[in-house]
């Protein structure tokens, strides 16, 4: 099978006659950095507990004076663990005093750390938007793809913003995030919602507003795993074969900007892992000195992960599906 090329992406658009371009950015996603609680089988941060790749309060500081000048809508935070910056309260704090909204990426276990049993009580107090990655609502496949014990942790976090109002009060909004196990496509998304709604609340007791279907990206830890299995190639061949051109409108890059833990610029969070930065290596651009209106002119960059985003339904880390 032969291997794909970066530009087999573009050509792929241009054979659905589909244009990737930008709109106004709504949405600034800021990864604060590689600090985990968990190592996950598909993560594409390479996260982890030992990692040390985490935002400054300089950095934190940067783009908190960029934003205010901004029409910018959403922050949305995401790691690692996002929690785990030390300067997070700080900086969500400030968003929401210039009245943007925060979605926090949240994996739910960190709930129940030693140190960290403020997440809950404060993220309902600062109304902030929890998109949480839950791959199934069985512990068995949980546990394969999360770690053991990651089901139930998960449970008793989900339960404790079940009591804070999350999932019911129209203010504190919990969307949960499926993710297939190894390299399949995702199921139809609204077809799972209702299955994820019934057990959970049957057997736990646990509501939640959306579920969101994601792609697992062939980026870093998933691609390495990938091929130990010797599935790398069939699994980019199933996304390729699985192109659906009506994802293109609804995808992230075209209205998301992404900034790195030291403030580099990046189309998404994907690009930022695999290091398609805007500017040089050597001297990468920031975001605090982007002028939106040559944002909008840049072209986005694209590879052979793209793919991923824009096979079946279509994944966002919005979750914009069609």
């Amino acid at each position: 099978m032969p291997i794909m090329t970066t530009a087999s992406f573009q050509d792929t658009l241009a054979a659905h006659q589909c244009k990737l371009s930008r709109k106004a950015p709504r949405v600034l996603q800021v990864n604060t950095g590689k600090m985990c609680n968990l190592t996950c089988v598909h993560c594409h941060v390479n996260a982890g507990p030992h990692r040390k790749e985490i935002m400054t309060l300089e950095t934190v500081d940067r783009i908190l004076d960029w934003l205010r000048h901004t029409e910018i809508e959403i922050v949305d935070l995401t790691g690692g663990t996002p929690e785990m910056m030390p300067h997070f309260r700080y900086l969500v704090q400030a968003v929401r005093e210039m009245g943007r909204s925060v979605m926090d990426r949240c994996n739910l276990t960190i709930l129940n750390e030693p140190g960290y049993e403020w997440v809950a009580d404060f993220h309902a107090k600062h109304g902030v938007h929890i998109v949480a990655s839950m791959p199934c609502y069985s512990p068995e496949n949980v546990n394969a793809q999360r770690g053991s014990g990651v089901f139930d942790s998960s449970i008793q976090a989900l339960q404790t913003l079940n009591a804070l109002g999350y999932g019911s009060d129209p203010a504190l909004k919990l969307d949960l995030v499926f993710n297939p196990i190894g390299a399949q496509l995702p199921p139809d998304q609204l077809e799972l919602e209702v299955d994820y709604k019934r057990e959970l609340k049957a057997h736990f007791n646990v509501v939640f507003n959306d579920l969101y279907a994601i792609t697992n990206m062939p980026v870093a830890r998933f691609t390495s795993y990938l091929k130990r299995q010797d599935s790398y190639q069939s699994y980019m061949q199933l996304l390729l074969e699985n192109f659906n051109p009506a994802s293109i409108d609804g995808l992230m890059c075209r209205d998301t900007i992404s900034v790195g833990w030291e403030g580099d610029l990046f189309d998404c969070d994907f690009n930022q892992q695999l290091g398609l930065q805007h500017g040089s290596k050597a001297a990468p651009d920031r975001l605090w000195d982007l002028d939106l209106s040559d944002w909008q002119m840049r072209a986005i960059q694209v590879g052979t992960h793209c793919f991923g985003c824009t096979a079946g339904q279509g994944s966002s880390c919005g979750g914009a599906t069609v």
